[in-house]
């Protein structure tokens, strides 16, 4: 089988030394044409696979970038992780993807396990490492983060504008002649659940709509936070027209809630989301949501780690976020 197959075996057949077969496949010079040739109708006839694992040792990289996510089953990581691997395509690079569990023990754990891969890149999206453990990750490797800011790493940051997209959110529903409307927040500890909250509150504020906390229920970025959301505001009685979710598997749930309890969408409660995924278009009733491109995100981290790779520079820009508006939201019957 051709990986069996080693450089002795073809300096035998091709009849020249080891040394010359590996200046070969190294593409050294000082090699006369008619061996090169020789050789590499030899490594053909063989079928020759180069040891990847050796030929990083050689080169002092092992071809590889470790990517961080927080959750393999999530369809939002799912598909950042779709855009890197698709952006890794066809240069050499494979990504390598561990799990955090959005545990910063779990992450740093995982983290651990890259370095001892010896990946040549770090890809970290979201997550809850501690910022002097990412400046101190930034000083060994290329490091991208995905969804985060850090001061001081700006540079290695794409991050998204979520406080003009959750404004941009409640705006439409404000804008539908909602004046009740909910917020499924996401969880506080993390950057972006606070931007949109307070993305939130800025488009109530600039309405002249006073702030009613009683309206807002602290989820976990899954469907059962929307579940739970809807149960709690509608066992106290508390009124709302529209709902704002801060994540698109929030929304799912809602709508899940809102459906059990007899609840119309749209007729009764217009429902929006944030992200965009996928299964947004296809929900029933298609959900408006604020769309994060988060395949182009994955494409360009991956693309923006390997120019890095290459000793160059490049900026990275800031994310901008559209609403795509669908059947989940309506004007207001008073």
């Amino acid at each position: 089988m051709s990986r069996n197959v080693t450089i002795k075996d073809i300096a035998k057949v091709a009849g020249v030394s080891i040394s010359t077969v590996s200046r070969i496949l190294n593409n050294a010079p000082l090699v006369t044409p008619e061996k090169r040739q020789k050789v590499l109708e030899v490594i053909g006839q063989l079928g020759y696979e180069p040891n990847a694992s050796a030929q990083g040792l050689v080169r002092g990289k092992s071809m590889t970038v470790g990517v961080l996510t927080q959750d393999i089953a999530s369809p939002f990581y799912n598909e950042v992780a779709r855009g890197i691997d698709v952006g890794f395509s066809g240069t050499g690079y494979q990504p390598i993807f561990v799990n955090g569990h959005w545990e910063a023990q779990d992450e740093a754990s995982a983290v651990a396990a890259l370095i001892r891969r010896q990946v040549d890149g770090l890809i970290i999206l979201g997550g809850r490492l501690p910022e002097q453990q990412l400046h101190a990750l930034s000083e060994r490797f290329p490091l991208i983060l995905v969804g985060r800011y850090v001061p001081g790493l700006e540079h290695c940051c794409m991050r998204v504008d979520d406080l003009q997209g959750a404004y941009l959110a409640t705006r439409h529903l404000l804008e539908l002649g909602h004046r009740r409307i909910a917020h499924i927040a996401g969880i506080t500890s993390h950057r972006d659940a606070v931007e949109r909250f307070e993305g939130y509150r800025m488009a109530l504020t600039d309405a002249g709509i006073d702030f009613d906390e009683s309206l807002v229920y602290e989820g976990e970025f899954d469907e059962p936070s929307g579940i739970l959301a809807v149960e709690s505001w509608v066992t106290k009685g508390v009124h709302f027209s529209a709902i704002f979710a801060a994540n698109d598997q929030m929304a799912y749930g809602a709508r899940l809630a809102l459906y059990r309890r007899g609840i119309r969408v749209p007729e009764d409660v217009s429902l929006v989301g944030y992200d965009d995924l996928p299964a947004s278009s296809f929900s029933l009733p298609p959900l408006t949501s604020m769309h994060q491109p988060l395949f182009e995100m994955g494409e360009l981290a991956a693309q923006t780690i390997l120019t890095r790779l290459q000793d160059q520079d490049c900026e990275i820009p800031q994310i901008a976020v559209t609403l795509s508006v669908r059947e989940s939201t309506r004007y207001h019957r008073r």
